[in-house]
């Protein structure tokens, strides 16, 4: 893969949530970051759900990684 990887966190859904998308496809909706990590490991990026929130090539947009839509991280 030419390049840098590029990992989007998007806003928090109404419903709650957040869509994860690698190189622009769309791994899922993770509700805390143990999701983030498992649809990281999923692509072959490992993280340890410990160090999601301090990874420097993810993009947390509409919020950082405590904002769920309502739920709180800590506790997915």
């Amino acid at each position: 893969m030419a390049g840098p990887i590029r990992v989007i966190v998007h806003p928090p859904s109404t419903t709650g949530g957040r869509r994860v998308r690698v190189d622009g496809e769309i791994l899922g909706l993770a509700h805390g970051l143990v999701d983030v990590a498992e649809f990281l490991r999923r692509a072959g990026l490992e993280v340890d759900p410990a160090d999601v929130a301090q990874v420097q090539w993810i993009d947390w947009r509409g919020g950082g990684p405590g904002e769920w839509g309502g739920l709180n991280a800590e506790t997915s």
